[in-house]
This record gives structure tokens, C-alpha cells and sequence, in this order.
């Protein structure tokens, strides 16, 4: 099929490659405009643009697809479909009515459940045990099309976001290939989602960081799972230069009681139900390091406070 590919992170990258590797013919690929990065501040192009370029695919990157311009470019490609995997701008109804058998997107949650933005983070930071991918039709709600295939991945008890981001990836590369397959031969049936079961994910919001030990351990855990690797939850303490944030990165449920926040034991912080291990932290400006490390470089022993 003609297909045009519409991404930008490296989430994107396995389905585009596996388009292309499955005989495809992406005509086009749409992706985020480059942005400024690293100390030099120089424009980087997002990972799917620098795949599309390795695979010789013409890139366009416009800031928006509402001018009537854009929109004409787009339907001009005479595409049979597109394929849409956390692209990032709004797809309005010209474009999405453009390709002659429609557009499909590759969303990473249960549908209806955790529609939006952050479907990931926002599982585990509920505590799901279950999540995984799907290939819905798209049309002009959010995440609301009717759905043609869906994979099931399990979540375990101490899955990071950034873990269960890698496995989601895999598997959703090959299930929009299988879908692609069966979408050609006209063979896939779209079914509308319930209508019960629906929540959003938002976008993580920078204040939702800041763990909170006066919470239940279990909620502690699952937030700071769910923000690893990226924003990374954090903590505040003092190491006798005033306050400190540290970034959590990896945690574990533990056995314990105590004031929250406190150092009950090497590693072993005080929640306000139950108690949760710091196994993995990272400093400002440091690499991540196992707690036991950070504690012996900063002095940190039992009795501490975490705030």
C-alpha cells in the first residue's frame, strides 16, 4: 500500500521501520520540526526524521496541518492510508478524510482506558497490571475511533514507565504490520469502543513529581515507576549545602513503619502506610546510582528526613 508515516519519537521508530521492511511504499513522512538541543542549542531532528532520511523517505515537518495548504500538500500524496504513532499535532477532518481507505493510529493503552497523551506513565502510576496496544481508526475525538486490533502486555510490580514503554514499542510495531496486512486485503472489522471504562491520560505535569511520603507506600512506588526514566520522580533533602533534589529511578516495596519520609533503614523510607526501598537514585549533574552509593558519598544514615 502507498502509506504515509506520521511520527516523531523513538516509539515511532519500530512501526516505520517495520512498514518500510514489510514492502510497503511510504511516500511521505511527517514528523515534529527540529529542535534545539544539547549546550550548543542546535536543531536535532526527531528520531523518526533521521530514520525516514536513512531510508531516502522525503520529510515534512510543518507546525500545523489546519491551513488549507497544508492540508492540499497532504492529500496530493494520494495515499491509501496513514499510519499515525504519537505524532504530536492534531490531525483535523480534511486530512483525516485525505487517504483513500482512511487513518490509523497506533495508541499504547486499552481503549477506552488512559486516552490521551501519557497512556504509559499513567498506567503504572495507577497501578495497573495490564495495558497494552491497540490500532483504531481515527477520527476527530481524542482516542475515540473504533478499534481493529489489540495486543495485551502485563505490567509487573515494580515495571518502570521506561520498561514498559520498550515492550509496548515491540509489540506495536508488529501489530500494525499485521494490521496494515489485513487492512489491504480488506479483511480487518473496526468495532467502536465502550462506551463504560473510559478515563484520560493527561500530560505529566512537572509539579506531579515531588513524591509525597506522607502517602501510602504502594502509591509512592507506582509514581515513582511510573515517572522512571522520564521526568523522573524526586525528593528533597538536606545534605548540609540546604536543600537537594534527588531523582528516583528505581523503588521497591519494603517492610517498615515511621515517620514519613524518614530513614528507617539503609535504603528504607517511611511512607504513610507501609514502607518503600530507594534502589536506584540519581544527583544533579551524576549518573544514576544505586542508593546504597548515594547514601555513603552524601553522608545519609538512618534517621535522615526526606522531604
Amino acid at each position: 500500500m502507498r502509506v504515509v508515516f506520521m511520527g516523531t519519537p523513538d516509539f515511532s521508530v519500530p512501526v516505520l521501520t517495520e512498514i518500510v521492511g514489510q514492502g510497503h511504499e511510504v511516500c511521505c513522512v511527517y514528523t515534529r520540526a527540529p529542535q534545539p538541543a544539547g549546550r550548543g542549542m542546535d536543531l536535532r531532528p526527531s528520531p523518526v526524521h533521521k530514520v525516514a532520511e536513512r531510508f531516502g523517505i522525503p520529510v515534512r515537518t510543518p507546525k500545523s496541518l489546519r491551513n488549507a495548504d497544508e492540508q492540499a500538500a497532504f492529500a496530493a500524496l494520494d495515499a491509501d492510508c496513514a499510519v499515525v504513532v504519537a505524532y504530536g499535532l492534531i490531525l483535523p477532518k480534511p486530512v483525516l478524510d485525505a487517504p483513500r481507505l482512511g487513518c490509523f493510529n497506533l495508541h499504547a493503552s486499552l481503549l477506552p482506558r488512559w486516552r490521551g497523551a501519557a497512556p504509559i506513565q499513567r498506567a503504572i502510576m495507577a497501578g495497573d497490571a495490564e495495558t497494552g496496544v491497540m490500532v483504531m481508526q481515527m477520527d476527530e475525538g481524542l482516542d475515540t475511533g473504533p478499534v481493529g486490533m489489540a495486543e495485551r502486555v502485563a505490567i509487573g510490580p515494580d515495571t518502570t514507565a521506561g520498561e514498559l514503554h520498550d515492550a509496548l514499542m515491540k509489540v506495536g510495531a508488529d501489530l500494525m504490520a499485521r494490521a496494515l496486512a489485513a487492512i489491504s486485503r480488506g479483511s480487518l472489522a473496526f468495532r467502536p469502543q465502550a462506551a463504560e471504562g473510559v478515563t484520560y491520560a493527561a500530560k505529566i505535569d512537572k509539579a506531579e513529581a515531588k513524591l509525597d511520603f506522607a502517602k501510602p507506600a504502594r502509591e509512592v512506588h507506582d509514581r515513582a515507576r511510573g515517572l522512571s526514566p522520564f521526568p523522573g520522580a524526586w525528593f528533597e533533602v538536606d545534605l548540609g549545602k540546604g536543600p537537594e533534589r534527588v531523582k528516583v529511578l528505581r523503588t521497591k516495596l519494603a517492610a517498615g513503619s515511621g515517620a514519613p519520609g524518614a530513614v528507617i533503614a539503609e535504603g528504607i523510607v517511611a511512607c504513610g502506610d507501609g514502607a518503600i526501598e530507594l534502589v536506584q537514585v540519581q544527583r544533579g549533574g551524576k549518573a544514576a546510582m544505586s542508593f546504597a552509593d548515594f547514601a555513603r558519598g552524601a553522608k545519609l544514615a538512618p534517621g535522615a528526613r526526606l522531604g
